[in-house]
């Protein structure tokens, strides 16, 4: 029997913290004088509370190093804790959500998908807004500090090819795990901050200001207003564009940068190919938009620079409703969906990296198949890359798809329509926020889904969030066993 009272401990901890943090949004609410502060004090008091005792019972058993199946067990153990009391503002507020929808909210705001089944965002709660935006600010924190020292470790994805990029090859600069998740997490403040000021020169008030940068560095896609970025077209676009494709990149790569050393970013495999596809696919979207749709040029560019990226990063930002560019946009936008940024940042899907691996093992079987006597082996930024990670990173593209098969077909057993199941499960698992089709799509929400339908996703967010692996590992009889 595995001692979980480390896990305990931790959990405890941060619910203890998330309850603490939900002062923030009930003191927004007493700003606004809209009457909805006591849904926050409520929640705080029962989270913190809980949080608190749960990590008083367990504290007796802290001290040694943490167990892989503990990593699993914790990984996975905070990532449903949290979104399940980080719902309860929802629960208790105006109106009343129900528990599935409400939980749905919250583990769309954490895993940063971007998903909702709120409508009438205009003349919701100040302090709803901003604690949509702040779960959301704390799932991309969250899920980098988990991709850089948690993943790699427990060798999830393929991701243990970064982990002596993260401990070893930086040497004396940062040398430990908790410095890293430090030097990360400032320089994910410094660009909230950065990003909240130039949305705020651009023409956002204070308020919409701090909940879209939040929502916008996070690569999460909550917004204030029913709109999402539609209400905010013009340069503010390009803006955002800009922080959505620096959020995607390796934060990694930026400590380094702020240690002097430029080289890495510009070097990096995946963060050129990254760029270059990002490239590719707005010169394609902004000649189609000028030839097929007769847009002009500028106004092309900028609707397909921001809708791009946000796809791609995983944000979910919608200024417009793609859907009615035509068939070919609809199939692209749904692929690009399922590229994904960089390993190690806060956007989502499948990753760039594992796809660079991908066709890196399939060109070398081919080289092997015209030369069989010839020495080959896939390689990856001049390094060798081992049968460990190309197995594990195989792994993660089949339970990857036939969890999107899956998905699919129980969100069709629901009664939903081909376009919706396909698209939803997709959305879920790769946490990008909007489907496709008309209830689920760009210009929609997931509101009138039938509860065993918001149940699937709300799982399948999870599932995706944590690459998969970390989750199901936890249901094989060998986990248990040891």
């Amino acid at each position: 029997m595995y001692d979980i009272r480390p896990v305990g401990y931790v959990t405890g901890l941060l619910v203890l913290v998330l309850g603490l943090t939900m002062l923030v949004p009930m003191a927004v609410d007493i700003y606004y004088d809209n009457g909805h502060w006591p849904a926050f004090f409520e929640s705080a008091i029962i989270t913190a509370l809980t949080g608190g005792l749960v990590a008083l019972a367990c504290a007796n058993g802290v001290g040694q190093r943490l167990s892989i199946q503990q990593t699993f067990l914790l990984t996975t153990g905070v990532w449903t804790a949290l979104p399940l009391f980080g719902a309860l503002p929802f629960m208790f507020g105006e109106g009343g959500e129900l528990f599935v929808d409400a939980l749905f909210e919250a583990m769309s705001g954490m895993t940063t998908t971007g998903s909702t089944v709120l409508t009438g965002l205009d003349t919701r709660p100040e302090g709803i807004l901003m604690w949509r935006g702040m779960l959301q600010w704390f799932g991309g924190v969250g899920i980098i500090v988990v991709a850089m020292v948690f993943l790699p470790e427990l060798r999830v994805g393929g991701m243990q090819i970064f982990k002596s990029e993260a401990f070893d090859t930086m040497g004396k600069i940062l040398p430990r795990a908790g410095e890293i998740a430090q030097q990360i997490s400032v320089i994910y403040l410094g660009l909230t901050v950065i990003c909240a000021i130039t949305y705020a020169a651009l023409g956002m008030s204070a308020f919409e200001a701090i909940v879209h940068s939040m929502t916008t560095v996070s690569t999460g896609g909550f917004s204030t207003t029913d709109q999402s970025f539609g209400a905010f077209q013009g340069p503010m676009e390009y803006a955002a564009s800009i922080f959505m494709i620096l959020a995607s990149l390796p934060f990694v790569r930026f400590v380094q940068l702020l240690a002097g050393s430029a080289r890495p970013i510009f070097v990096d495999t995946q963060v050129r190919a990254y760029l270059a596809t990002i490239l590719t696919l707005v010169v394609f979207f902004s000649i189609y938009r000028l030839v097929v749709n007769g847009d002009h040029l500028e106004h092309g560019f900028r609707e397909a620079i921001f809708n791009v990226t946000s796809i791609i990063s995983g944000t979910g930002y919608a200024s417009v409703d793609y859907q009615e560019w035509g068939a070919i946009a609809v199939v692209v936008f749904f692929f690009i969906g399922l590229i994904g940024g960089c390993a190690g940042s806060t956007a989502c899907s499948i990753k760039v990296f594992r796809y660079q691996l991908l066709l890196a093992s399939i060109s070398t079987q081919l080289r092997r198949l015209y030369a069989p006597h010839g020495v080959f082996e896939p390689r990856y930024e001049g390094r060798k890359v081992s049968e460990e990670v190309l197995s594990s990173v195989m792994a993660f593209f089949v339970m990857f798809f036939v969890s999107f098969g899956v998905v699919s077909i129980l969100l069709a057993l629901t009664g939903l329509d081909f376009v919706t199941s396909v698209s939803g499960a997709a959305t879920a698992l790769a946490n990008i926020g909007p489907g496709l089709g008309p209830e689920i799509g760009p210009a929609g929400t997931f509101t009138n889904l039938n509860d065993t339908a918001k149940w699937i996703l709300t799982v399948s967010m999870l599932v995706g969030r944590l690459e998969l692996m970390a989750v199901f590992v936890l249901f094989t009889t060998q986990f248990w066993r040891g």
